[in-house]
């Protein structure tokens, strides 16, 4: 029996391992996409090809996307990663970030033959960005099957966001169920060349109280 085929958004990052495990899990051919966008934190572009041979993917892409020439946000632009986080949407959202990243993987999926997407996103332990939120990825999903070539003629597209509605120590433990190994993933926004994290910034907080929730020993590396 063919497996159906999925692409799959991995950053690098503990989420979107966690999302390529669930793919596989639930049986699907997984297609691996990340995107150079021209972030600083490109050591997590390094544990994105890591997380996809690891987790058994069939393919890894990596396409660039030059948002750095916009800028707007403290990953692509010189403006200072906060280590405390603050009211509002912070500085490390990146402007259009996720639809465009959703973009890529729906012309790809469209070239594959996939109808179905899965991306990482989180909207319960999350820095707040609006493009994390159900709401948007509902509208994706609609936008997808009225934008399409295979939405139009009658292949529905499916965007999967397993982990929306689930607290980072679910992920951890989700991703402890699943034998991830966490150690290879990098979700700092400043990590150093060799995926060291700062231990300071949103991402990092996050995963740490992550891992501490669940009571699973933190194997992130810090410089």
């Amino acid at each position: 029996m063919t497996m159906k085929r999925a692409v799959v958004l991995v950053s690098g990052g503990m989420d979107s391992a966690v999302t390529l495990a669930l793919a596989r899990e639930q049986g699907f051919a997984s297609h691996a996409l990340s995107v150079d966008y021209g972030q600083r934190h490109v050591s997590e572009l390094q544990a994105a090809a890591r997380v996809a041979h690891g987790l058994g993917a069939v393919e890894h892409k990596t396409v660039h996307v030059d948002l750095r020439s916009i800028g707007g946000s403290a990953l692509t632009a010189d403006i200072a990663v906060p280590e405390q986080g603050g009211a509002g949407i912070p500085v490390t959202y990146v402007p259009a970030r996720n639809t465009i990243m959703l973009s890529v993987a729906l012309g790809w999926a469209e070239v594959l033959g996939a109808q179905d997407i899965f991306c990482g996103v989180n909207a319960v332990d999350y820095s707040g960005y609006p493009d994390c939120r159900p709401e948007f990825i509902a509208a994706f999903e609609k936008l997808a099957n009225l934008a399409t070539k295979a939405g139009v003629e009658g292949h529905a597209l499916r965007i999967h966001a397993p982990l929306i509605a689930m607290s980072k120590a679910d992920i951890v433990r989700t991703g402890a169920r699943l034998s991830i190994d966490f150690a290879a993933t990098v979700s700092c926004y400043q990590a150093d060349a060799d995926g060291r994290a700062c231990g300071h910034c949103d991402a990092c907080r996050l995963r740490a109280q992550g891992f501490a929730q669940a009571g699973v020993a933190d194997p992130t590396r810090y410089r």
